[in-house]
């Protein structure tokens, strides 16, 4: 890969932080008029919808490239698409569901930041798959809970309930990676990642007829939040990063992508004019430090 190639790279997976950060403004937004289950169901249908027509056109670029076909081959690459998807769509329900609903109690710049952590979650969890953490992660998470502790009132006696919605979707976002780690190597991301959105938005719709009252007038009064949300945060966003993270480093492509944390601190104060305490931007640079050091290449330990 040229230098060129790969500055390209970066600025689109830059600007794919950028679509993310953003998607905190929406998310806020659009529960004006629905319920949280209501938007993700929506929202996700619609970036499934996104990405169908995703699959002829890649599955043209790539054999006029000369690449391997991206079809499942055989029943076992079928099986393991469908089951990657559905344990990803089931990962990434939880995680939306919960982070969907924290904001409501919570600003964009402290939703964008507290679903970073997933980053910091991640190489913790490994330890569950016999892969121990270096010191540098340890001292990552130190960093991100006392990041975690200057975001969430310590005037009061615990977290709000905001936060604490946020950091449990952010434990579900990390099982969602593991899952992708696990199947990405196995089956085509973007028809894996179109099955996840159908079982998020199905899971989802049901749950709001059950749990909600939704509305026609209530969608379409939010119908500005749901399109971006779901044509670009969904469909647009997720295409860019399969596109431009092929070939780069995955530190470096983490890093770049961990800027959708800062530039939901930004969208929160242009657009909602929701300003940050000293304290607060304390500790978001605090939990952005720690994204930041656990991403850093260091010696790894064998597994045990």
């Amino acid at each position: 890969m040229t230098k060129a190639q790969q500055t390209r790279r970066l600025l689109l997976l830059a600007l794919t932080a950028l679509i993310w950060g953003a998607a905190f403004v929406a998310q806020s937004v659009g529960m004006e008029h629905v319920g949280p289950f209501t938007f993700n169901g929506v929202r996700s249908i619609i970036g499934g919808l996104v990405l169908l027509p995703c699959i002829p056109l890649l599955d043209g670029l790539a054999k006029k490239n000369g690449e391997p076909s991206r079809a499942p081959k055989g029943p076992a690459g079928r099986r393991a698409l469908w089951q990657g998807g559905l344990l990803c769509g089931l990962a990434l329900t939880a995680g939306s569901s919960l982070q969907q609903a924290g904001i409501q109690y919570t600003t964009v710049g402290k939703a964008g930041f507290l679903t970073a952590m997933y980053i910091v979650i991640v190489p913790v969890l490994g330890i569950f798959w016999r892969k121990k953490p270096g010191p540098q992660v340890w001292a990552g998470v130190v960093l991100a809970v006392a990041g975690f502790y200057l975001l969430c009132r310590p005037e009061q006696l615990g977290i709000g309930r905001g936060e604490t919605l946020l950091l449990l979707g952010s434990l579900m976002f990390s099982f969602h990676i593991l899952l992708i780690d696990r199947f990405s190597p196995l089956v085509d991301g973007v028809r894996m990642s179109c099955i996840q959105f159908f079982v998020a938005g199905g899971i989802c719709l049901a749950a709001a007829l059950l749990f909600e009252r939704p509305t026609l007038a209530g969608i379409l009064a939010s119908w500005a939040p749901l399109l971006y949300a779901g044509v670009l945060s969904c469909g647009v966003g997720y295409t860019l990063q399969t596109v431009a993270q092929k070939g780069l480093d995955p530190t470096i492509a983490s890093l770049v992508l961990s800027l959708e944390s800062v530039f939901s601190v930004l969208a929160g104060w242009v657009v909602l004019r929701q300003a940050l305490s000293l304290r607060e931007l304390f500790g978001c640079a605090l939990i952005f430090a720690a994204i930041v050091l656990t991403q850093l290449p260091g010696k790894r330990p064998d597994a045990s």
